[in-house]
């Protein structure tokens, strides 16, 4: 699948898959923009720290929870592909 241009959204983006899924994102693809949405404070502070957004401006990170449709839905917007990695426990 070619995501060159696309607009990607991850859900649990800072959980183990979501780390190694942006990391793959940021060096294989030209995404248009990656939007890494959890509900994980310091893991978002720490996954910005490893892509700060001087040299990864396309990437963009939102705190909220899959469970809170509302929030779901703004974060989708203009969104081309859904990752769905987030995990309940």
């Amino acid at each position: 699948m070619d995501l060159d241009g696309s607009n990607v959204l991850i859900t649990g983006g800072t959980g183990s898959f979501g780390r190694r899924f942006v990391d793959h994102l940021m060096h294989k693809y030209a995404t248009e923009r990656v939007v890494v949405f959890s509900r994980d404070e310091l893991k978002q502070f720490q996954m910005r720290q490893r892509f700060p957004i001087s040299d990864y401006p396309n990437l963009r990170m939102f705190i909220g929870d899959v469970r809170d449709r509302d929030r779901v839905f703004t974060v989708m917007e203009d969104v081309d592909i859904v990752i769905h990695a987030a995990a309940l426990k």
